[in-house]
């Protein structure tokens, strides 16, 4: 068993502040989350269609790992906006197995605008530089170009490509290796 996880931080972005998610987010979440752009590429344990009370279910089952130290959840808030969830961004240890520590959603109307990349680069921030972290592994469908390119912006490096579940079915899923000290030097210098 590995240690508890730090409490969640805020973190925030030029465009974006990124806080604990929590019960306030259940009805934007139930609002926001059963729509097909949102869920088609994502794991195949996600309910569909998405029954009327699924948020409310899984915030319990995410303030219990939250509770246990398991993973990072965060609600994703415009800054200066109303702080109501628009998508969210989780972020977990690798167990030796499975190579997939990141996930993320968004609001479609918001697609397009690199609000993901931001909220991508903040969380991958504070895992590289916060926990010390020596890499994230993250996974998209073949399909899912804009998650593609949040990887390909980051600096990731695509390491497979295998069979996956998702919600719209058995689809390839890209595994990417994101390393640490890559990272760190990109940040350093994001001209070369």
């Amino acid at each position: 068993m590995t240690d508890p996880l730090p409490p969640t931080p805020v973190l925030e972005t030029a465009r974006l502040i990124l806080r604990p998610y929590d019960l306030r987010d259940v009805d934007a979440v139930q609002c926001i989350f059963p729509q097909w752009e949102v869920v088609r590429w994502l794991h195949a344990g996600v309910p569909w269609p998405y029954p009327h009370d699924a948020a409310a279910t899984n915030m319990a089952d995410c303030l219990a790992r939250r509770a246990r130290g398991e993973r990072f959840f965060w609600a994703i808030t415009l800054k200066g906006g109303d702080d109501e969830l628009v998508g969210r961004i989780d972020l977990w240890p690798f167990d030796g197995k499975v190579r997939d520590m990141r996930g993320f959603w968004l609001a479609p109307e918001l697609h397009g605008q690199g609000l993901m990349t931001d909220a991508a680069e903040a969380v991958t921030g504070y895992a590289f530089e916060v926990l010390r972290w020596p890499f994230l592994y993250l996974t998209n469908a073949v399909e899912n170009r804009a998650s593609a390119r949040v990887k390909e912006k980051q600096g990731a490096e695509l390491i497979a490509v295998e069979p996956r579940e998702y919600v719209s079915g058995i689809g390839q899923s890209q595994v990417w290796r994101l390393d640490r000290d890559a990272w760190l030097a990109r940040r350093a210098n994001p001209c070369a």
